[in-house]
């Protein structure tokens, strides 16, 4: 059973946010809109939630009235086997809100053990992405790309922008294992693998402030292909954060936009590195957790021969290889979400 004087507390603190837009009073109205439209879909299952409460009371009552106690009779068992549904939708809004669900994220792939294989899968993993981002009808901006002589990725580093990105794609963090017999290998046998995944949530201004002071900014001659580009200016721009070590790079044709995106990756990275301290101070006690960012940690096997997913973290198993490579990644995602929900509520009961 839910508190009733926790959500009595909820509903007034909505009441004040309410009151306070409407008198244009209360400081920064900008974050009190944005408090009240979070907290609107926690009153609307509180709303719920009470509502089959009192419709329960009302029939258990009629059971004292003969000519309405037939009705209550019936709809008595249909108002409790609804309670359960509605108790945990309350729960499940009631969790805390990671506050960068809604952001775009930016995603990196870059090969593992495995040599020109694991960089053909980890070219493998990017489409897929892409074709779930493209389902999706989310745009995705490429960064930096850096290809091997048979065509597979060094290194992906790309922008995806759309509704929820960051909240679909954050379990995605971490080692992609494959095994199948390489393009490479002429005697038929399987080998194993591996790519790196990282999803970031992008960061915003207010995240980060970065001292000038603490950057080196180089530019780099854009290598072309020849023909009209042989006598392209430097372009290219690598930014390195003296304090961290972190190296960005971005090489489109515009030195000034060029920049712009590698500001934008490496505040993006440093707010990443600074919400995995929080996250590690938060959860000293609990280190094996879904979506803790854990980049080393293997969470999935991609078999090919068997046609075979399997994601470690949760023990899912699915025989639908094909569909998955081509972007069908909802009922990954949408089981990842529901671990970590019962994670967090089981959490919370304790």
């Amino acid at each position: 059973m839910i508190p009733e004087d926790r959500l009595e507390q909820i509903l007034q603190r909505y009441q004040y946010l309410e009151a306070a837009m409407a008198d244009g009073a209360g400081g920064d109205i900008a974050r009190l809109a944005k408090e009240y439209s979070d907290l609107r879909p926690v009153i609307e299952q509180i709303e719920a939630y009470r509502q089959l409460l009192r419709d329960l009371a009302e029939a258990e009552e009629m059971l004292d009235d003969p000519d309405m106690r037939s009705l209550a009779q019936e709809e008595i068992p249909m108002l409790k086997a609804a309670l359960p549904e509605a108790e945990r939708n309350l729960q499940l809004a009631l969790l805390p809100k990671d506050e960068a669900d809604g952001r775009a994220a930016i995603l990196e792939i870059r090969p593992g053990t495995g040599g020109d294989e694991a960089a053909l899968f980890a070219g493998d993993l990017y489409r897929m992405y892409s074709r779930y981002a493209e389902a999706r009808g989310w745009k995705v901006e490429v960064i930096e790309e850096q290809f091997t002589e048979l065509g597979g990725l060094k290194e992906l580093v790309a922008r995806i922008n759309g509704d929820g990105v960051f909240a679909r794609l954050k379990y995605e963090s971490g080692v992609h294992r494959v095994q199948r017999v390489p393009v490479t290998e002429s005697g038929g046998r399987i080998h194993t693998s591996a790519a790196t995944v990282a999803v970031l949530p992008e960061a915003e201004d207010v995240d980060i402030r970065i001292d000038a002071n603490d950057l080196r900014i180089d530019t780099m001659r854009s290598s072309g292909a020849g023909g009209q580009h042989v006598n392209t200016t430097d372009s290219a721009v690598r930014i390195t954060h003296l304090p961290t070590g972190l190296v960005v790079t971005s090489s489109e044709k515009s030195q000034h936009r060029n920049r712009e995106i590698a500001m934008q990756v490496l505040k993006t990275r440093l707010f990443d590195l600074e919400r995995q301290r929080i996250d590690s101070e938060r959860s000293a006690d609990r280190a094996s957790q879904v979506g803790s960012g854990d980049r080393s940690e293997r969470i999935r096997t991609y078999n090919f021969p068997q046609g075979r997913m399997s994601d470690h973290r949760i023990n899912l198993t699915l025989y639908k290889l094909e569909q998955i490579m081509g972007g069908d990644l909802e009922e990954i995602i949408d089981a990842l979400t529901s671990d970590h929900q019962a994670r967090m509520m089981a959490e919370m009961g304790q």
